[in-house]
């Protein structure tokens, strides 16, 4: 008796092409309708693992670590300038959930950088950053503000050594005024000098300094202060 053969379940044509379509593992190029490049790696459809994307309307590209469809890990973001028309590096550092996140140093400009921690693209813990100006910050950040402990040298090299609060002074600090080799050290509230002490600081070396030293303010005699502030009190 002859036997008859099941036959097998028939799988749609747009399946199959759907598992054809699904991009896993190394690829070469993927083009997009909008001009952009993908290179690198796959994980069901998701850009995963190492690959380069290059945003062509943006004139931007990464290369670099990415997780499900996200820059995550560390990799280089650069910008096309349109005078060389050749990609500068702007961002290099560690990236989570297509953010800049961790360790990284991030070009404003030629004379201008940051370079320590992020949190959520944002400049957060501990950094130094160098200004347009010549100034320079090293110390606490939070959400891209001087915040906690840190340094300020101006280009001038007078200094603060201090506490920050959303990016002005607040709390205790020293101030030094290299350039006249006065020292200023008290309470800070909002950027503003509130309660302190000025003494004479590295005067001799100050390339300004002012006219006048500082005088020592002392008692001549402490014993007669005393005695006569002991018979104001019990007079009274």
């Amino acid at each position: 008796m002859p036997h008859l053969k099941k036959p097998g379940k028939v799988v749609p044509l747009s399946k199959l092409w759907d598992r054809k379509a699904q991009k896993c593992g190394l690829r070469h190029t993927v083009y997009s309708v909008n001009g952009d490049e993908y290179t690198g790696d796959w994980l069901d459809s998701k850009k995963h693992g190492k690959g380069t994307q290059i945003w062509k309307k943006a004139g931007a590209i990464y290369d670099g670590d990415w997780k499900y469809g996200k820059r995550d890990g560390y990799g280089t973001y650069s910008k096309l300038l349109s005078v060389t028309n050749e990609y500068s590096r702007e961002y290099s550092g560690g990236w989570k959930n297509d953010k800049k996140h961790g360790f990284g140093t991030y070009f404003y400009s030629d004379t201008a950088c940051y370079g320590g921690e992020w949190s959520e693209d944002q400049r957060s813990g501990w950094g130094r950053m160098y200004y347009d100006n010549g100034d320079i910050y090293e110390g606490e950040w939070l959400k891209n503000k001087h915040h906690g402990q840190g340094m300020l040298r101006l280009a001038n090299e007078n200094r603060y050594e201090g506490n920050w609060k959303y990016g002005k002074k607040n709390g205790h600090g020293k101030f030094f005024y290299l350039d006249k080799g006065r020292l200023y050290e008290g309470f800070w509230v909002d950027g503003v000098a509130k309660c302190g002490t000025v003494s004479d600081f590295g005067r001799a070396e100050a390339p300004t300094p002012t006219i006048y030293p500082i005088p020592k303010v002392h008692l001549l005699d402490v014993r007669s202060v005393l005695m006569e502030t002991q018979s104001t009190y019990h007079g009274e």
